[in-house]
């Protein structure tokens, strides 16, 4: 967890009655939401899973919050990707993404920035925050990440959706197994699969609810579980996971 004893900031009255509600949860007070203002978090895509949880956590009053992505919206993008609208098409996500997050909330820092994850762009790109989102459509994209963040002891939220299913863990290095131990090999891109835009929202939404959890020490984290969502017959399930012996990022970690 973050060592929050160096970092101190304080609640505006503006903020005590912006948060009210969520400072009423069990735990939470002023001392969480303190917690969720210093937080520095990395989302990497900003599509149909990126959009949920930047809107989330930019109402819940992240501090900072760096939105990745270099892709343009598109008008087979809107019937998931909540952060952009019509009037979007053509932009950049991450540009059409920081205006609706800055508009949502004034007081949350947005760093746009356009850029693609490779193994170069990575370094810099998750040096400075506490934990990054995985919102990603690639499986190569995503291992970047896990390489990354095992290598830095950084945690990050794996999420994924397909039709009306979705998936999530949360991947905290040295506490329980990394993305390369769930899979061990790469399978072929797709470039187009089917989603049901409510499905991204529904795993934004939780992915969300676990980074707050996170920030704030509150609650237990799906660390070594796969939280699995069957829309179509509206069902959660939890699959046990473990650390591979041989795993080729973490086994050192």
């Amino acid at each position: 967890m973050i060592n929050w004893g160096s970092i101190v900031v304080e609640l505006t009255e503006q903020e005590r009655i912006r948060y009210d509600r969520q400072m009423l949860l069990r735990g939470w007070g002023e001392e969480a939401q303190r917690k969720v203002k210093a937080a520095r978090v990395a989302i990497a895509g900003v599509g149909g899973l990126g959009s949920p949880v930047a809107l989330y956590l930019a109402a819940a009053g992240v501090g900072f919050m760096r939105v990745i992505d270099h892709d343009i919206v598109n008008l087979s993008n809107l019937n998931r990707q909540i952060a952009h609208w019509g009037t979007d098409l053509g932009r950049p996500k991450v540009e059409s993404a920081a205006m609706k997050l800055t508009q949502l909330n004034p007081e949350v820092k947005v760093d746009a920035v356009n850029e693609a994850i490779t193994l170069d762009a990575a370094k810099d790109l998750f040096k400075d925050v506490h934990i990054v989102l995985d919102c990603l459509d690639s499986l190569g994209a995503r291992m970047i990440v896990n390489g990354e963040c095992v290598r830095r002891g950084m945690p990050f939220i794996y999420t994924a959706v397909y039709g009306m299913e979705g998936y999530m863990t949360s991947i905290v290095p040295g506490k329980g197994p990394c993305l390369r131990c769930i899979y061990p090999h790469d399978s072929p891109a797709s470039s187009k699969f089917p989603v049901l835009g409510a499905t991204a929202g529904v795993m934004g939404c939780l992915e969300a609810t676990e980074a707050l959890k996170y920030l704030t020490g509150i609650g237990s984290l799906a660390i070594g579980r796969l939280v699995i969502y069957d829309g179509e017959r509206m069902q959660f399930e939890s699959v046990a996971l473990k650390r591979s012996p041989t795993c080729s990022v973490c086994r050192f970690a």
